[in-house]
């Protein structure tokens, strides 16, 4: 099977996005990194990235090539939460401008959580605050040893609003509640414990071993079984499981059954080959 790594990345579609404070390189195998490029600030937010990070996913929601998106900070840090001068800038703004600029960073969030490809953050140093939501939304997270965890927005005087549906999501309310009430900072193995990463390599090296291994192991997936199982999560998560549920997922498998890639899938299964996607 071909390295879906190896190949030389390339600038993606639409990358001229707001100075290079973030990133996006797509190789011609399928493989996105989004890496916030923001080294001297640890990757902190500030409007213009929230902006950037959400034209990017915009722009990976519609690339079809595109099989699975890494998000990742450069310089060895993941991203230090909220950056300092558009804290000083947001405590002079109005309750509604408040509003504005949260919102801006909950729709982010929300169009990372909505991409059809599988989402990996690589979580090396910070993730902190919005930081830590960035993981909560991604699908699957790999983070090294070192990296350390904070829901830190009640030290000041604030809360994990906007990045609280995506954490609860990933970690569960009575875990979110202890950590959104004391804001106390903890390691890659108990956020690997509470679910909030899926797996804790010794260094950053072995972040690239994971995305190899990552984007192989989705190359052999097909593509729109993907997208649709992502969404069949959220589809029946928290649903009564009564007769109109039932109905709703027999009709998910048999729509695709009959789609182009179930005859594919099954076709490739049955001849002993590999089915069309698979690289």
């Amino acid at each position: 099977m071909t390295n879906p790594i190896a190949d030389p990345l390339v600038e993606g579609p639409d990358t001229d996005v707001l100075s290079g404070l973030v990133d996006l390189d797509a190789s011609p195998s399928g493989v996105a990194v989004v890496t916030i490029n923001r080294p001297d600030r640890k990757n902190a937010f500030n409007a213009e990235v929230i902006a950037a990070l959400s034209q990017h996913f915009e722009t990976l929601r519609d690339a079809d090539g595109v099989r699975i998106v890494f998000l990742r900070g450069a310089g060895g840090a993941f991203s230090a939460g909220a950056d300092l001068d558009w804290m000083r800038a947001a405590a002079g703004f109005t309750r509604d401008e408040n509003r504005a600029d949260a919102m801006a960073l909950a729709e982010m969030l929300l169009a990372l959580r909505e991409l059809p490809q599988l989402t990996v953050a690589l979580v090396e140093g910070p993730a902190f605050g919005g930081g830590a939501g960035l993981v909560a939304a991604c699908d699957y997270a790999v983070a090294t040893k070192g990296a350390k965890f904070a829901f830190s927005e009640v030290k000041l005087g604030l809360v994990a609003a906007t990045i609280s549906p995506h954490v609860v999501a990933a970690i569960g309310p009575r875990r979110a509640k202890s950590l959104f009430a004391t804001g106390r900072m903890f390691d890659a193995a108990f956020a690997e414990k509470i679910g909030l990463v899926d797996e804790v390599v010794p260094s950053a090296a072995d972040l690239d071993d994971a995305m190899e291994r990552l984007a192989t192991e989705i190359m052999a997936c097909a593509p729109g079984a993907v997208a649709r199982s992502k969404a069949l999560v959220d589809d029946v998560t928290g649903v009564p499981m009564d007769e109109e549920l039932l109905e709703m997922t027999a009709k998910v498998i048999a729509d695709q059954r009959t789609s182009e890639e179930g005859q594919e899938g099954v076709a490739a299964f049955l001849e002993k080959r590999k089915p069309g996607w698979a690289l």
